[in-house]
């Protein structure tokens, strides 16, 4: 979700990506750049599940990106609340790819997401979008770090953003992980993230639906407070789709900012004061400025190496 805090013009004068979707001219994505490697050894099952509603233009290519990844141990759920567009056929196209295929009428995506869930059985747990993608390796990359880390309850990375044609207009580059801050302002990539089962069920096993946008905060919040472990892998994980008809821009003035509102003030975003959190947001921003410049200096090396 977008966050606030400076206006757009000031965070493209700073030269800030962080809570921008369109940030330069469109070109293909650079994923032969960025794409992460497989990896071998013994890997946790991971639950996945894709919401869907009238997103046949996208919902192909999301399916893909996951079905292609060649994940060992890998569950996928897609939950269609019935679309009319065509969405249903090119979903049941995949059938017989190891994909579980629901297609009834739900209350939302929250809805969506639990009844996805209710059938999962895996130690990793995470959401896709049907907008949205996964980039090559991801899952291994993912399944790789709750192997090695135990103690980690919660991990995501870092969000590649494409137009409606699939072509490169920006990227987020995280700084690292801030707990306090995350209780203000939300810039963890949703199409990112995954968690362990553990937390899930310390935090109600649940998506709030009467979240209509934000209900992956919502998710993060009660995690926070069911003290999970959280991490941030500098790695380029995710890809999310920014077009006109998603929910995330069509109806965040109408709901998205009054849920974020109530999230500050149940969950203590608040409570820090506006000069402390005006500081903290300001760090974590400028360390956003340090890692992206890094980000693109070590992009450009690789492709030169080509």
């Amino acid at each position: 979700m977008s966050a606030w805090g400076l206006g757009g013009a000031a965070r493209r004068f700073l030269g800030i990506r962080l809570g921008r979707l369109h940030q330069y001219s469109p070109k293909p994505m650079s994923i032969a750049e960025i794409a992460l490697p497989g990896e071998g050894g013994p890997m946790p099952r991971i639950s996945l599940v894709t919401p869907s509603f009238n997103q046949v233009r996208f919902v192909g290519k999301t399916l893909e990106s996951v079905l292609g990844q060649g994940y060992p141990d890998l569950e996928y759920f897609v939950q269609d609340a019935c679309s009319t567009d065509g969405s249903v056929e090119v979903i049941r196209g995949n059938d017989g790819r190891g994909v579980t295929i629901s297609i009834e009428r739900d209350s939302g995506q929250a809805d969506a997401l639990n009844r996805g869930f209710a059938k999962a059985s895996g130690e990793v747990m995470g959401y896709l979008n049907s907008d949205d993608l996964l980039l090559p390796g991801m899952l291994h990359r993912v399944g790789a770090y709750f192997r090695d880390h135990p103690e980690v309850d919660v991990v995501y990375g870092n969000r590649l953003i494409v137009d409606d044609e699939g072509r490169e207009i920006g990227r987020w580059i995280l700084p690292g992980h801030d707990g306090d801050l995350l209780r203000y302002v939300d810039y963890v990539p949703q199409e990112s993230m995954f968690w362990r089962r553990r937390v899930w069920e310390r935090a109600g096993a649940r998506f709030d639906e009467q979240m209509h946008f934000a209900m992956d905060w919502e998710l993060i919040l009660r995690f926070l407070d069911a003290g999970a472990v959280f991490r941030h892998t500098p790695d380029l994980l995710g890809v999310f789709r920014v077009h006109g008809d998603q929910k995330s821009q069509a109806s965040f003035m109408a709901r998205g900012v009054r849920e974020m509102a109530a999230l500050r003030l149940r969950f203590g975003g608040l409570s820090a004061g506006p000069v402390r959190r005006l500081l903290r947001h300001g760090r974590y921003l400028w360390a956003h400025r340090v890692a992206d410049a890094e980000f693109e200096k070590n992009l450009s090396k690789r492709i030169e190496l080509k």
